[in-house]
């Protein structure tokens, strides 16, 4: 793995030590901000080009959060060297398009990942597509689990990863537009959920690696979706402790 001259990743510009073994992942390198709040002791160790972490506490045990910035391909590189120094346990907070009726639900506050569509570039130069991109289900229990404690109505269930933002949004800027809203019906009637753009890669390599990762993804209140995944984990670390 590449690292700098005194020992940091060469992305991410961290060194073992500097994350806790529980790690979020949001997309925006300033919504990380955001997530370091509900820390205890929270302190800002680095932001190299689209990933920025802060490092600090949960029930006295050392987390982090780390942007990942958009995209599967800066979201690979984020995972692959976070588990390098130490990381074990990640979990995605974002925000996604509803795509099915029932994720379009007035009702629904967001879609907790099982698995994810593999519809990116990134993931094949790991393993053939016949792989799944999986989550954990230890970690989507912990949120499942933790949004029932919030009084929130987030669904379980796939999600699309793409590469391209505007291929979903404006189908039409591209000249395989009705390709694109061909797939799209295809996901709509296949049951997906949500899209978004970087769960796959986080979940295929978690898999490869033997780590653990899951997605909660917010239609609404980002605050109190970072709330259930802080929550999560602390539920995960009382269960790792035992």
């Amino acid at each position: 793995m590449l690292r700098k001259p005194d020992g940091k990743m060469y992305h991410i510009d961290m060194k073992e030590g500097d994350v806790g073994r529980y790690v979020f992942l949001p997309g925006d390198p300033f919504r990380t901000d955001l997530i370091a709040e509900y820390f205890e002791d929270a302190k800002l160790v680095a932001h190299n080009r689209e990933h920025r972490t802060w490092t600090g506490y949960l029930d006295g045990v050392k987390v982090s959060v780390t942007s990942t910035g958009m995209g599967c391909a800066s979201s690979a590189i984020a995972i692959e060297e976070l588990i390098e120094i130490g990381a074990d346990t990640f979990i995605r907070i974002g925000t996604a398009g509803a795509v099915n009726e029932k994720a379009k639900a007035d009702e629904v506050d967001g879609v907790i990942c099982t698995a994810a569509v593999r519809d990116e570039g990134t993931t094949i130069q790991y393993i053939p597509i016949e792989y799944p991109a999986v989550a954990d289900r230890v970690v989507v229990e912990a949120l499942a689990n933790s949004a029932k404690k919030h009084n929130k109505n987030f669904l379980e269930g796939i999600t699309q990863s793409k590469d391209s933002f505007y291929g979903e949004v404006d189908p039409d800027c591209s000249p395989i537009g009705e390709r694109l809203k061909q797939r799209w019906r295809v996901w709509e009637k296949s049951n997906v959920l949500s899209s978004e753009m970087e769960s796959a890669a986080i979940f295929v390599i978690s898999s490869i690696r033997g780590k653990r990762a899951a997605s909660i993804m917010s239609f609404k209140d980002m605050k109190s979706t970072i709330a259930i995944a802080c929550d999560a984990v602390r539920e995960l670390i009382k269960a790792d402790n035992r």
